[in-house]
């Protein structure tokens, strides 16, 4: 089964073009400020064992570009990992 990275902004922007897509069996992981934050997933997909997040390449990933908001990437971490 194929999966295709897509940022939070992209899914916004072609949310009609990726319903077709995950109807015909795409999976995406979407990124959400440069760190996997969720997968969409066809509903009849067999469940898969996702692991830890930290075992995911993505997660370890060094951040692009900068902030919007002023904070730092630790600030961002606590608000969404809690840690």
């Amino acid at each position: 089964m194929m999966n295709t990275l897509i940022n939070a902004k992209e899914l916004r922007a072609g949310l009609p073009k990726v319903i077709q897509q995950v109807r015909r069996g795409v999976r995406f992981t979407v990124l959400y400020r440069s760190r996997p934050a969720f997968q969409v997933v066809p509903i009849h997909a067999p469940d898969q064992a996702a692991g830890e997040v930290q075992d995911d390449p993505l997660y370890r990933a060094r951040p692009l570009g900068r902030s919007a908001d002023g904070r730092s990437a630790a600030d961002h971490d606590q608000l969404l990992y809690g840690r």
